[in-house]
């Protein structure tokens, strides 16, 4: 077996499979994958740091645990990659988005997902790019520069997930870490063509720490990035369970693998081309209104709804920013607290952007907060008021297409889109609302723009139903399957691009 080629599009589930029957080991797979990597992602800057030894390693007591009969995890042997973001392994750098002043940064710490995936049996190989706290829907940051999208290398992959799906489209591994604040799985999955699904709130535990409660402003999700639904149920598997550090962790496990198996005969399904008031590109609007029709195939109702949003959307990308902030000023504060003042000290490692906003935070007052939270619970409403007489609500995922590279490593997102200004950081994404209300949401491949550039359908369920939302997007798969898109990333110059 050739197994540099024949492996490197193989799902997860069959990878998982072919290593427990013994057609293969994780000696052989891991060795298969570091070849990969070390061929195509020159190219492509999806990695940021390569834990090849701690793989290997890995690599030979999983092979040795197939060979001696013990029982294996799920994900035994699975190669996968983690987030350079507030994602820690111990010994690996965090650089917490290419942040230049934490470039040798060490957290002896282990993120929910590196925790859970290890445990099961999977291999991770190294960390992906992400931007600087994950605050953008591209991905780019002065440290590393931008991970290109394998469909077009002069354009970027979208973020912040943005090096982990670029690695996924591409064929490095099966799947890839993505987090979601306010789309960062979904956006990324929508320009490399992939399959991401934001869990709902207190699927997988959120742990962080000092402050447990961080995560709920907006909610914040762990999760992946795959090129089948199969994978992602998979994968949710293992991430899914309570977690006592995490008080909002669901402790209901469903089986995810097995709800893929359903229909949607007699589904009622909402279908919004904006959500009220998005600018959607018209390329991408006209590839998901035609992709939502696959779902009247399938035996389900659709609706097209009109959606009364409170606020318009750059009032609502404004609140995104504003929500956020908190978080990322936490973490600043616990710099601070061990004596590395990153504001005072290394004030340009930050774009101007993100300062912005962070300054403004500093400055917002309890009044202030009460505000922005009375009018996420507006946004809720709205959204909780379409999903009582529908089963799900489909809309793009992002209202545009890929952009290009930069060349100063701050790679920004469209600042208009058909004519309408949007906030370049994220006001181009139908995605980070959901994080506003917990909702499950996935995006999912709808098909290509001019034959060549990915475009992704988000697909929202009622809290809770992940099963749903993933039973629902396997039908989809049935029908439209998209797994030949990736030839277009197989055949790519290994060439890295002029710009960018």
């Amino acid at each position: 077996m050739a197994l540099l080629d024949d492996l490197a599009y193989t799902s997860a589930v069959d990878l998982a499979r072919l290593i427990r029957e013994r057609e293969v080991s994780p000696v052989e797979v891991l060795d298969a994958t570091i070849d990969r990597i070390e061929a195509r992602d020159p190219s492509l800057n999806a990695l940021v740091f390569k834990g090849y030894d701690d793989a290997r390693a890995a690599a030979a007591l999983a092979t040795d645990a197939v060979m001696s009969g013990a029982r294996l995890g799920p994900l035994h042997g699975v190669p996968t990659l983690m987030k350079d973001l507030f994602d820690f392994k111990p010994g690996w750098i965090s650089t917490f988005g290419g942040v230049q002043a934490l470039a040798t940064t060490v957290i002896d710490a282990h993120c929910v997902f590196a925790e859970r995936v290890e445990r099961d049996g999977a291999i991770i190989v190294g960390k992906t790019n992400s931007p600087v706290m994950g605050f953008r829907g591209t991905c780019d940051n002065p440290l590393f520069g931008p991970s290109r999208n394998p469909f077009d290398a002069s354009l970027n992959a979208g973020g912040s997930s943005g090096g982990s799906s670029a690695a996924v489209a591409d064929g490095l591994v099966s799947f890839a870490e993505g987090t979601d604040a306010g789309g960062s799985i979904r956006i990324p999955a929508a320009w490399c063509g992939l399959y991401g699904l934001k869990p709902s709130w207190g699927r997988v535990p959120v742990v962080i720490r000092p402050n447990g409660f961080a995560g709920t402003d907006p909610f914040v999700a762990e999760g992946s990035v795959t090129r089948t639904v199969a994978d992602t149920a998979l994968v949710l598997q293992t991430l899914a369970g309570p977690d006592a550090r995490d008080p909002y962790s669901l402790t209901e496990r469903p089986d995810f693998l097995s709800a893929l198996d359903g229909d949607l005969r007699g589904v009622r399904i909402a279908y919004s081309p904006d959500l009220g008031v998005y600018a959607v590109d018209p390329r991408v609007a006209s590839v998901v209104a035609d992709a939502v029709r696959a779902f009247e195939a399938a035996g389900a109702v659709v609706d097209e709804v009109a959606i009364r949003m409170p606020y318009d959307q750059r009032e609502l990308s404004d609140l995104w920013c504003r929500l956020i902030a908190p978080l990322n000023i936490e973490t600043f504060e616990g710099f601070k607290a061990i004596g590395q003042d990153l504001l005072r000290d290394s004030r340009d490692s930050f774009p101007v952007e993100y300062l912005r906003w962070i300054d403004a935070g500093y400055q917002a007052t309890v009044t202030d907060r009460a505000r922005d939270q009375a009018m996420r619970t507006e946004v809720c409403d709205v959204i909780a008021r379409v999903l009582a007489g529908y089963d799900f609500l489909v809309t793009p995922t992002v209202g545009s297409v890929q952009v290009p590279n930069a060349m100063d490593g701050n790679t920004i997102g469209p600042s208009e889109i058909a004519g309408v200004a949007v906030d370049p950081l994220i006001g181009w994404c139908l995605t980070y609302v959901l994080n506003f209300s917990g909702h499950p949401a996935a995006s999912i491949p709808a098909g290509l723009i001019e034959g060549r550039l990915p475009v992704g359908m988000q697909l929202i369920g009622r809290p809770h139903d992940d099963a749903g939302v993933l039973r629902a997007s396997a039908v989809f798969e049935r029908i439209r399957p998209w797994d030949a898109i990736y030839r277009i990333c197989r055949e790519r110059s290994l060439d890295r691009p002029l710009r960018g």
